[in-house]
């Protein structure tokens, strides 16, 4: 059986995939592994690299980290979106948070995925051209986290201003601050 009979996906699209991240291993481990499903990929280390690659050559698919030493992976979306209005973007971060998935959503991309994620988790949500709403998680986000992810969207509405965060969420700035300083609550499928 041949590729394209195996996935009808690559037969309707072409396989340009471009790989962002500042993560040289994980980088070059993601590549070999996006190539052996059958994507043509390219790789960028920064944000300056993905932004040239995207002016010569927009691919169709990208995965793209947020947080690079150059600068923020919204920016590589957004310019993405604009060359290439249909191409399928995935966002991957270590610092996941539901107002930076929303910023990235808002950007361009088509869905959001926490570090680590394997490359099945990346080939399935890049393939995904169903629009329904996902099945439920099998292990939700517990009211620690929620209250985390609360925070976290109202200190990055505030342009990460910690005493009107403090004022809006009404409570001590100190208090505000030892959470802030804190990672983000474990949730259950990862205790």
């Amino acid at each position: 059986m041949s590729e394209a009979q195996d996935n009808p996906t690559s037969s309707l699209r072409e396989r340009s995939l471009l790989l962002m991240d500042d993560d040289n291993v994980l980088l070059s481990r993601l590549a070999r592994a996006m190539e052996k499903r059958g994507f043509d990929v390219s790789t960028a280390a920064s944000i300056s690299d993905c932004l040239t690659i995207i002016q010569q050559n927009p691919p169709a698919y990208a995965v793209m980290d947020l947080r690079l030493d150059d600068g923020s992976g919204l920016e590589a979306v957004e310019a993405l979106s604009e060359a290439r209005p249909d191409a399928r973007i995935i966002m991957l971060t270590g610092y996941g948070n539901i107002a930076t998935a929303v910023s990235a959503v808002k950007a361009g991309a088509v869905d959001y995925l926490s570090k680590p994620a394997d490359a099945d988790q990346i080939t399935a949500a890049l393939l995904e051209e169903d629009n329904s709403l996902p099945s439920p998680p099998e292990n939700p986000m517990t009211a620690d986290r929620a209250r985390w992810e609360h925070i976290q969207r109202v200190y990055e509405q505030c342009d990460r201003n910690v005493s009107e965060t403090a004022r809006r969420l009404q409570m001590h700035r100190r208090s505000l601050q030892r959470i802030l300083a804190k990672h983000a609550p474990k949730d259950a499928s990862s205790e």
